[in-house]
């Protein structure tokens, strides 16, 4: 995108943005704020708070027990949608439960139980939940993790992976977006790779969905699970995915044997007997009130499109890295993201020495929000939805000033429990 990096050619940017429009469909609460951590939580969309209060005063108020006949298969329901819009999944193969590091265990306990393998591959840059959940695995019931080190700015690499497949691997677990650097695996690629050694994949969608137009069916995954509070606006705590392929469904048996996966759910049986299909996957009632929030969420995804969603996160992300090289390369920051587009997601992360001072002082002094992670990385995480191009102009502005006035270096050099 390189050339007029003025304000003037972002508010154009603006201007000409098929999805502006959906910047009303938000809660903006202080339109000075700019807020670009949509990779952590997603703004509030406008219609969930009156569709809250329906399922709480008709559904919970007037309905009483009498809704749970509407409200039994919502998990269902809400999970074709996805597979249908957002992860390129067939009927039957997506459901909401419990919360991404719950979904990751079971999916890895059953992959691993019905293997007579027992190596696991994992990412040691990978998000620290699937790298502690794949560690307990095997502590608690025998194997390896082969662990592999990848850079921390462009991903792991394709020979190191394929060098580090053999007939003992069992699984892969990695993510199709790395939380730290936002680079992106080629999905088909790996699958290929694994299945080639009879060892299945387990992805990690947390960072892609809703951002990312992901292919499960086409690229041939087996295994995968995310969160629904980023990109995908459901609110802070919402209910994960997970997703298995139909093939593999009835081979498969999770380690959590609760009875919202049970054949006759309310003969209420004497042994456990799971269903063929994906609910076996389930195990108990469903938090209701955060599940009914990712409907209107979805809504708006489903209404924008992914493919506009990701067009548009892409010139966002060449935006941000062009004003970067231009105005920030000379204050001490670097790209720590993949350049090429096609191999980075939605954030873009930059490398300072002191990024976590100057990521509090855009907070608390320039109403700038983005987000810090370890070693020394400012996450900057637009969301199409929401995001104009003049906020990422007016953002690496403020961050210009917080630089030039050196106000960060009043903050504490000590990490905040929440980064």
């Amino acid at each position: 995108m390189t050339g007029d990096l003025s304000r003037t050619a972002a508010e154009e940017l603006d201007g000409h943005d098929e999805l502006a429009r959906f910047r009303a469909r938000f809660v903006v609460a202080d339109p000075d704020l700019i807020y670009l951590d949509g990779n952590s939580l997603g703004r509030l969309p406008a219609a969930t708070p009156a569709f809250l209060d329906h399922v709480v005063r008709e559904g919970w108020g007037r309905g009483l027990i009498r809704s749970w006949g509407d409200w039994i298969d919502w998990a269902a329901r809400l999970g074709d949608r996805l597979a249908d819009h957002v992860l390129g999944a067939r009927p039957g193969e997506v459901v909401l439960s419990d919360s991404t590091s719950v979904n990751l265990y079971k999916l890895a306990a059953a992959a691993l139980a019905a293997s007579d393998r027992g190596v696991v591959v994992v990412d040691t840059d990978d998000f620290p939940t699937d790298r502690y959940v794949v560690q307990g695995l095997v502590e608690h019931h025998g194997g390896t993790v082969r662990e592999l080190r990848s850079d921390i700015d462009r991903g792991l690499s394709p020979d190191r992976l394929r060098a580090a497949l053999d007939e003992d691997v069992a699984l892969v677990v990695l993510s199709a977006v790395s939380y730290r650097s936002g680079a992106m695996p080629d999905m088909a690629e790996v699958n290929r790779m694994a299945h080639e050694v009879g060892a299945l994949v387990l992805w990690d969608l947390c960072h892609a969905a809703g951002a990312v137009p992901v292919e499960l069916a086409a690229t041939g995954a087996d295994l995968a699970v995310g969160c629904t509070y980023k990109y995908l606006n459901g609110g802070p705590g919402s209910p994960a995915f997970l997703y298995v392929r139909k093939g593999l469904q009835p081979l498969l048996r999770q380690p959590i044997q609760g009875w919202f996966g049970q054949r006759d759910q309310f003969a209420m049986g004497p042994d456990y007997d799971p269903v063929e299909h994906l609910d076996r996957f389930l195990v108990g009632t469903p938090p209701l009130l955060s599940l009914a929030a990712v409907d209107p969420a979805l809504a708006v995804v489903e209404e924008a499109g992914v493919e506009r969603i990701r067009a548009k996160s892409v010139r966002m992300g060449r935006f941000v890295v062009d004003l970067a090289r231009e105005r920030l390369a000379e204050r001490g920051f670097r790209l720590a993201s993949p350049v090429d587009p096609d191999r980075r997601g939605a954030h873009v992360s930059l490398a300072h020495p002191d990024a976590w001072r100057i990521c509090r002082a855009l907070a608390e002094d320039a109403g700038v929000v983005c987000d810090y992670r370890a070693p020394d990385r400012l996450r900057i995480g637009p969301s199409p939805l929401y995001t104009t191009f003049t906020e990422l102009w007016d953002a690496v502005d403020r961050l210009c000033g917080v630089l030039d006035s050196r106000s960060y270096e009043r903050h504490a050099r000590a990490l905040a429990r929440i980064t």
